[in-house]
């Protein structure tokens, strides 16, 4: 994160992929996060009383180091500031998969901790990272004292579960080519990088393994459909990004 804050009405904060921000105050990495996933909110309204409460920390993790187990009670919930976090289910038979490649500056573990229950999946540092925890007095001081605040979050939380209906619809009634295209939606909305450019390409943060675990197809299928998406000109890829041709 630079730490240089742009215009107060967008509020928006750079996190990129190639860039490390340094360390951080917990107050700043919250406006920063919060603002940058709730754009039309007003950043100068934020209760700075939330770190005060000592519910906010930041902390580092190593590689491979595990942020929370699944079945682990949810305390908090998280903002990632650098770095990426894999989030993934075990199944009853060991069975491992990979739900999402957690970017900067996703909030995450919002769920569980919202509905007081247990953790249904696992998250761990693929790379070294720094992670925002946000416990339950901040949680109390945003939704109760941030103008806006509860109503721009069950927006996000409607956002997330209509993805999540569309990908299980479309995994079990849905042609590939759909289902590709509905993948292909879901990352637009969860990992661009940022709004299109000038000739309408907009890159995404996720890889072609990224793209068959959220499609639930196959990585030899979605590398046909990808070639044909390339030869047609509707995208292209490169080391874990996909760029995309959108209309502007």
């Amino acid at each position: 994160m630079s730490g240089t804050r742009q215009s107060r009405k967008h509020a928006s904060f750079a996190f990129t992929m190639d860039r490390t921000p340094p360390a951080t105050s917990a107050n700043a990495a919250l406006r920063a996060l919060m603002c940058a996933n709730f754009p039309e909110l007003d950043g100068a309204q934020m209760p700075a009383e939330a770190v005060l409460q000592g519910s906010v920390s930041l902390r580092r993790l190593a590689r491979g180091r595990t942020l929370f187990a699944q079945g682990q009670p949810a305390l908090a919930f998280y903002g990632l500031v650098t770095g990426e976090i894999e989030a993934r289910f075990t199944g009853l038979d060991g069975t491992v998969s990979v739900l999402e490649h957690v970017q900067a500056p996703r909030l995450f573990g919002l769920a569980a901790f919202a509905a007081g229950q247990a953790a249904s999946y696992e998250t761990l540092a693929t790379q070294s990272s720094q992670v925002l925890v946000i416990g339950s007095a901040a949680y109390t001081l945003l939704m109760d004292r941030w103008p806006g605040f509860a109503r721009a979050l069950m927006a996000e939380f409607a956002r997330r579960y209509d993805g999540t209906l569309r990908l299980l619809e479309a995994s079990r009634h849905r042609s590939a080519p759909e289902r590709f295209a509905l993948a292909l939606a879901q990352l637009r909305r969860d990992r661009a990088a940022g709004p299109p450019d000038a000739q309408g390409w907009q890159t995404l943060r996720a890889t072609q393994a990224e793209l068959a675990a959220v499609a639930n197809l196959s990585r030899q299928t979605v590398n046909q459909l990808l070639q044909q998406a390339q030869a047609e000109g509707r995208l292209h890829c490169s080391y874990g990004q996909l760029h995309l041709r959108v209309m502007i």
